[in-house]
């Protein structure tokens, strides 16, 4: 494993350049990545000020980038909605540390917020839904900066998969996303929301990545006494009898966009009582094209598991950053 591991650190190397000019106070720790990599990872379509509603920020899951995640279904969905939006790649398909890759995401909100001058929408799937609470936790400045929170299955909690996974050695972000690893310990330490964002957390009971995802304490779901309004949602308490998946969440689910829409286009977080039940008989979220699905689902899927195949293993979790290892 040392040549994986070789790679590995290669590829975070390659990752942090010139680093941003030195943090305000209040604003977190200096970022590590260059100014470059950061802006070059954000894809934005219309105007991030204008529209009827905020602006809303893609993040992927781990594995994918944000084009393969996104393009043929939250986006579309989006442009038929008349909101603006951007997508941010994490490096090396979020394969990597995540401490890194929040750093993608902090520029991010940072960016988006001064273009649009308002609050901004989050979406994001699975580790896209964990890592920007990486980035509200250790950079402060952040919360000013997001009105809704929404995650779709996403690793708060982390998940029993990833051991069998670990075994033999794993890609970063995978060791990360272990139930009881020492960065979701970080993570999840004090308080998990933060005044002034709305929290809508979903998933399904079926998840066979995100695991456990049942009661009583689903690994997607919030489990704060803190000032953020959290609402976590099991699909099957909308539809009883409804099957899905954790890729099929992210991408094709009717059921999750329905509460993706209801999160973004109200006051607060989702409402199930909103959601109109006829989402139970439909096949596919709004913005899928049923002729282009094949190929893209082909796409989607195959990024999946080359990523899966290809990225470099490591023996061990990558060390806490100091940031986040003080009192």
């Amino acid at each position: 494993m040392k040549w994986a591991t070789a790679l590995a650190v290669a590829a975070v190397t390659a990752l942090v350049g010139t680093p941003i000019a030195s943090a305000s106070p209040g604003s977190g720790p200096e970022l590590r990545v260059s100014v470059d990599r950061l802006d070059d990872s954000l894809r934005c379509h219309g105007d991030l000020g204008g529209g009827s509603g905020a602006p809303v920020l893609l993040i992927p899951g781990t594995t994918l980038s944000a084009k393969t995640n996104f393009d043929w279904n939250y986006e579309p969905a989006l442009r038929d909605l008349g909101r603006s939006y951007c997508a941010v790649n994490l490096p090396g398909n979020a394969m990597g540390d995540i401490q890194i890759a929040a750093e993608y995401v902090v520029n991010a909100l940072r960016t988006m917020h001064d273009r649009a001058h308002r609050r901004i929408d989050v979406v994001g799937f699975s580790q896209g839904g964990m890592i920007s609470r990486w980035a509200l936790k250790f950079w402060p400045d952040t919360r000013d900066a997001v009105e809704d929170l929404v995650g779709i299955d996403p690793s708060n909690h982390g998940t029993l998969d990833a051991y069998p996974i670990c075994a033999p050695g794993c890609a970063p972000s995978i060791w990360q996303q272990r139930t009881g690893s020492h960065f979701l310990a970080a993570l999840n330490a004090g308080q998990e929301t933060y005044p002034g964002i709305d929290y809508t957390q979903m998933y399904t009971l079926t998840d066979e990545v995100v695991f456990p995802n049942l009661p009583p304490e689903p690994s997607s779901a919030l489990r704060t006494d803190g000032p953020g309004r959290v609402r976590n949602i099991a699909v099957q308490s909308i539809c009883p009898v409804h099957v899905a998946e954790h890729l099929s969440m992210g991408s094709i689910d009717p059921v999750a966009y329905a509460l993706v829409e209801d999160a973004i286009t109200h006051e607060g977080p989702a409402d199930p009582s909103r959601v109109d039940r006829a989402v139970c008989t439909r096949a596919l979220m709004p913005g899928v094209t049923p002729l282009t699905l094949p190929v893209n689902e082909a796409r989607y899927t195959t990024e999946v598991a080359t990523t899966l195949a290809t990225y470099p293993h490591v023996t061990s979790e990558p060390k806490l950053a100091p940031y986040a290892t003080r009192d």
